[in-house]
């Protein structure tokens, strides 16, 4: 069932949400990055119960819409020319464009260095800097999964049935109803403490699938300072 869109007046605020249906219990409000509301609802709540619930949860949404507004404008557009700076692993790095026979990215003190035939190809220099995100992301993420894992008494209860890495525009990772973990790309530009929080947080979800107490508490009792690491994440990335 595709998303709908829907809105309550809160005092003189007006929330508005999207709405998607699945075959499932319980209703989940998430506030994403951006800010927007997204509702996950069962097939057969009310367009009135989903208000009611959006209505009980008004203070909390606001609250998240004001964290996040805290780190707008977000990343300014990149123009991909040497002197610019890049994030990779929480450090900032300059980009260096030279012109090279063979295309090919390379991290040298503090430098990273894009060779192409063309310097000037900007979209070009884009493509060869998102594949080299997108190979470190593949192995560092693997390597963290591992190792975040280890922080469950029993591992064989977060183990997801594969990983995808992508770009994504709201969202750092999330866990699929078939137990498949997805990351954010982007992820790769920050530090190792706020990879594992994402990771970390995902594999929570393999043991409480939504966002009630029970899910922060499994949280907390893995990563106690998580909530230090998603403001730095969000800090850094912004």
């Amino acid at each position: 069932m595709m998303p709908c869109t829907d809105s309550i007046r809160y005092g003189s605020l007006s929330i508005e949400f999207t709405v998607t249906r699945r075959s499932r219990e319980t209703l989940e409000i998430a506030v994403e990055p951006d800010a927007s509301v997204v509702v996950v609802a069962p097939m057969e709540a009310s367009n009135d119960a989903v208000r009611a619930k959006v209505r009980k949860r008004a203070s909390w949404i606001l609250k998240q819409q004001r964290y996040f507004a805290q780190f707008s404008p977000r990343s300014v557009e990149r123009q991909y020319c040497s002197g610019e700076t890049h994030l990779y692993l929480g450090r900032q790095y300059r980009l260096r464009i030279t012109k090279t026979e063979t295309p090919c990215v390379k991290l040298i003190r503090g430098y990273i260095i894009v060779g192409t035939v063309d310097p000037y190809d900007v979209l070009e220099i884009k493509r060869l800097l998102d594949a080299w995100y997108q190979a470190k992301a593949s192995a560092k993420f693997s390597e963290r999964l591992g190792l975040c894992q280890q922080r469950f008494s029993r591992r064989n209860k977060v183990e997801p049935t594969g990983i995808t890495i992508r770009a994504m525009e709201k969202r750092w990772g999330t866990m699929s109803h078939q137990k498949r973990l997805t990351l954010n790309r982007r992820l790769i530009q920050a530090s190792v403490a706020s990879i594992d929080y994402v990771i970390t947080h995902e594999l929570c979800h393999l043991v409480v699938p939504n966002h009630k107490p029970a899910f922060y508490k499994v949280l907390q009792r893995v990563m106690g300072d998580w909530e230090m690491r998603k403001q730095r994440l969000e800090r850094l990335l912004a």
